[in-house]
């Protein structure tokens, strides 16, 4: 039976992306995004539970994070979701769950005063990225 790791998120972004390059140049985006449930509790009160979730995207949708997302911006993320572990300072095994994303949408407008030279609105971020070395990993 083949199996399936995909993930979809729409959500906002905790903070701006943190731009950061591989030994051998390739570009690497991190950004925490938050995602918000909104629900009725079983006495009838509005309730609200909110994931955070850890986003890394490689190459240009790495660049095109940085360039058009900050804190607060809603993105569409689509991913799989990948655990890494190391070991930390004091030689405890340590874990981290991520989305490694391979599409973006963005979903909000340009804030007046936002827009780059030409005026134009953030390219579509629709790519498929694939990493070709894991090697490469910064961390």
């Amino acid at each position: 039976m083949a199996s399936v790791n995909k993930v979809i998120l729409i959500g906002n972004l905790g903070k701006d992306p943190e731009l950061k390059f591989t030994p051998s140049g390739i570009p690497i985006a991190k950004f925490p995004m938050a995602t918000t449930e909104r629900f009725k509790d079983s006495e009838g009160n509005q309730r609200e539970q909110t994931e955070w979730h850890n986003i890394v995207l490689w190459r240009r949708l790495a660049e095109l994070a940085n360039e058009y997302l900050k804190k607060g911006s809603p993105v569409y993320i689509e991913g799989r979701i990948q655990t890494r572990s190391w070991d930390d300072e004091n030689g405890q095994k340590r874990y981290m769950t991520e989305i490694v994303g391979d599409r973006m949408q963005f979903l909000g407008r340009r804030e007046e005063g936002t827009s780059d030279d030409t005026g134009e609105e953030p390219p579509a971020a629709d790519k498929k990225e694939t990493l070709e070395n894991e090697d490469d990993l910064p961390f």
